[in-house]
């Protein structure tokens, strides 16, 4: 069977759905936290974009920004409440709202359970979990003000769906994110603040660049549409739960995989 095994297309933002609304996206600097800056940004977002590394933040903040939807950088480490507390009133300040919050920022280091330390297991979850819990929070408040909140939690197909060996930590850690969307969704309701979660299967990121032509190959021939996808791909899905074409969904995780977890049997 032949497929497509090239570079995806890049998908075509549909109009600026976010125009006059603030972004903030964690871990925006590199990666699928990138490509969901730039597809927010070309539907009208004012984006600000967080990481650790404030070079390469303040880089990619002024490669992403446009006149009619800037893009600023503020220096955040996930796992500290303050820090996260700090980048919302930044968001707040700089633009005057606080809209979208997409919580993207993780890790994914393979351990194998018989070598895992409690040190490891803590640096996944302190990361890809409480930081969801530290997130919300400091958001929250100003996305109570907000006429169309939404929160986005970028999970994965591991852990949730599929498991993957030396990734029990990181699968723990998404399966948890998942479990809190859907209770803070509905706690949330009644200020109108939707919830939600986008799974991405294999995405072409610098990460997996690191693997080699032959690995890369070898994953996209499991995927049905025979390549891997795009971050823009997962910017897409995001621009779709924080634009008003998803106000009545919320507590519900979009899986975007290409199809990666259809078959039965692999291949």
């Amino acid at each position: 069977m032949s497929g497509h095994t090239g570079p995806s297309a890049r998908p075509a933002v549909p109009g600026p759905l976010l125009a006059g609304r603030t972004a903030v996206i964690t871990g925006g600097t590199r990666g699928i936290g990138r490509g969901i800056a730039e597809v927010l940004g070309e539907a009208g977002a004012r984006v600000v974009i967080s990481g650790r590394d404030a070079d390469r933040g303040r880089k990619v903040a002024d490669e992403l920004s446009a006149p009619d939807a800037p893009c600023r950088f503020h220096r955040a480490d996930v796992r500290s409440q303050p820090d996260l507390e700090s980048l919302a009133q930044f968001a707040a300040d700089e633009f005057g709202s606080l809209d979208v919050l997409v919580h993207n920022a993780g890790v994914y280091p393979e351990v194998p359970l018989a070598e895992m330390s409690e040190a490891d297991w803590d640096l996944v979850h302190d990361t890809n979990l409480k930081s969801a819990f530290f997130a919300f929070r400091a958001c929250l408040p100003r996305l109570k003000e907000s006429p169309a909140g939404r929160i986005v939690f970028v999970s994965s197909i591991t852990g949730p769906i599929t498991g993957y060996p030396g990734l029990a930590a990181y699968g723990a850690s998404k399966a948890g994110m998942n479990g809190f969307m859907r209770t803070a969704a509905i706690e949330v309701a009644p200020f109108g603040i939707t919830v939600n979660a986008v799974a991405p299967g294999s995405i072409r990121t610098e990460g997996l660049a690191g693997l080699g032509a032959q690995a890369i190959e070898a994953m996209e021939a499991l995927i049905p549409l025979h390549r891997l996808g795009d971050p823009r791909d997962i910017g897409g899905a995001v621009l779709y739960l924080a634009s008003d074409l998803a106000s009545f969904v919320t507590g519900q995780s979009l899986v975007v995989d290409g199809g990666q977890i259809l078959p039965e049997i692999p291949g």
